[in-house]
């Protein structure tokens, strides 16, 4: 379903908007701690941190995908809130090879250094051919992941949030399912896991891509450009800051992870599980933020910046009622989490894990504030001070990272992430106060 956001109440509008959002990243975050969960539980604690080794290289990919899903998000939002039909479908097909080409390339790269970059992250011997064998199945299939997320952040543009709802709660019933079966029934172990992530996401794609087609016939326009080099240079403007943000986030944990994989494979294990655990939440806070995005950029396509600030607050009551219960249930009951992935014999891994989350969880109703700053930032691309916001609070944590260990040990990484994102907010806020996102750039080609 197609949403005008320029119009209605903002409140009502973000919340029906935003609604399928999060639950569709709360499906997708729940077949990926599925995974984590089977293979704990029917592999073993080597199997959970040998995935755990691989999610933060995983994740550097997904974050280029986002990025690119973010970065069109705007353009479209922005010229399908200017109702100029014919350069939002060029924006849309652009922004879709784009992506496909970009998908084939860190295919190529990925499966050529694999080893090499598992080497780099001192991955423990016990561990290092599942941890191997589970990333090569994820990059075959990294075409699909692009492309599903580029028609997901289309989808969003155009103020629907449901199509992608469904097609997600598909894929993570379908994954979850092939999960079970391929490691329990036909014992493939990590590889199982990650096979099954592959035949879901594929199905999903394709899926999406069809679906998508159909919707943009819908709008009538003049001609259209398959592909536009200038169309490309604004797109990228939107998507490269939105691509090094989720980039540096993956890269800094790729350094954390480095740290952490200096300590027993227990630690990895318990890091491993939790961070699924805190990332089902992030995620969360950043569909929340994903959704003010959207409103503030159709708003300020056509030309309504009142309503950018009531979207920007109503938003904000969202995710802090996300947040909250979440931040409870982590803080006090960690250990209780932690064994839904290993058994009460992993004693190491549970307390390992646990204490991240106790560390942690008590500040996720700060982060929310953050992203939903960032939000308004990145739908009005203002796209320097979103920057300087998201690299201050990610610089700062991988920093205090390997100072904070040195005294406090595996407690200290875990403190840097209150640290680093309390900072972060600090500067989203202040931007956001002082005006900046008004200085609205006009799309051009």
């Amino acid at each position: 379903m197609i949403t005008n956001m320029t119009e209605g109440k903002p409140g009502k509008i973000l919340w029906r908007f935003a609604l399928p959002l999060l639950c569709s990243v709360a499906f997708q975050q729940m077949y990926q701690i599925a995974d984590s969960m089977i293979a704990g539980q029917c592999v073993g604690g080597a199997a959970l941190a040998a995935i755990g080794v691989s999610y933060p290289v995983t994740m550097l990919f997904l974050a280029v995908a986002t990025g690119l899903n973010l970065g069109c998000s705007v353009a479209v939002s922005q010229l399908f809130g200017a109702k100029e039909y014919d350069r939002m479908k060029t924006a849309v097909s652009t922004s879709i090879l784009t992506s496909l080409v970009i998908a084939i390339a860190l295919t190529v790269g990925g499966l050529l250094f694999c080893n090499d970059i598992l080497s780099a992250l001192k991955t423990e011997a016990y561990i290092f051919d599942d941890a191997a064998e589970y990333l090569r199945i994820y990059l075959y299939g990294m075409v699909f992941l692009f492309l599903y997320n580029i028609c997901t952040g289309i989808f969003n543009a155009l103020g629907d949030s449901r199509t992608p709802l469904y097609l997600l709660i598909g894929s993570s019933v379908g994954n979850v399912i092939l999960d079970y079966v391929l490691v329990t029934f036909f014992d493939l172990g990590v590889a199982g896991v990650a096979w099954a992530t592959f035949v879901a996401q594929g199905a999903a794609s394709v899926l999406a891509l069809v679906t998508l087609l159909g919707r943009l016939r819908r709008f009538t326009s003049g001609t259209f450009r398959w592909f536009s080099g200038s169309m490309l240079a604004r797109v990228a403007y939107l998507a490269v800051p939105s691509i090094l943000q989720q980039s540096f986030i993956s890269v800094g944990n790729l350094f954390i992870q480095w740290l952490v994989n200096g300590y027993s494979w227990e630690v990895v294990g318990g890091f491993s599980a939790a961070m699924k655990l805190n990332n089902f939440v992030i995620v969360g806070l950043t569909a929340m933020g994903s959704a003010i995005s959207s409103f503030s950029a159709q708003n300020i396509g056509a030309a309504r910046y009142d309503r950018v600030s009531q979207g920007l607050k109503a938003g904000m009551k969202l995710s802090v009622a996300v947040a909250a219960p979440f931040s409870l249930l982590f803080a006090l009951g960690g250990s209780m989490m932690m064994r839904l992935f290993v058994g009460a014999e992993e004693a190491g891994v549970i307390a390992a894990g646990a204490l991240f989350l106790q560390v942690v969880a008590p500040f996720y109703v700060l982060i929310s504030f953050k992203l939903s700053a960032d939000g308004v930032l990145r739908g009005a691309g203002a796209m320097v001070p979103f920057m300087i916001s998201t690299f201050s609070d990610l610089i700062l944590r991988v920093v205090l990272a390997f100072v904070f260990s040195r005294s406090f040990g595996v407690s200290g990484i875990w403190w840097s992430w209150p640290v680093g994102w309390f900072i972060g907010t600090a500067a989203s806020l202040l931007f956001v106060r002082s005006g900046v996102w008004k200085r609205r750039t006009r799309l051009t080609e």
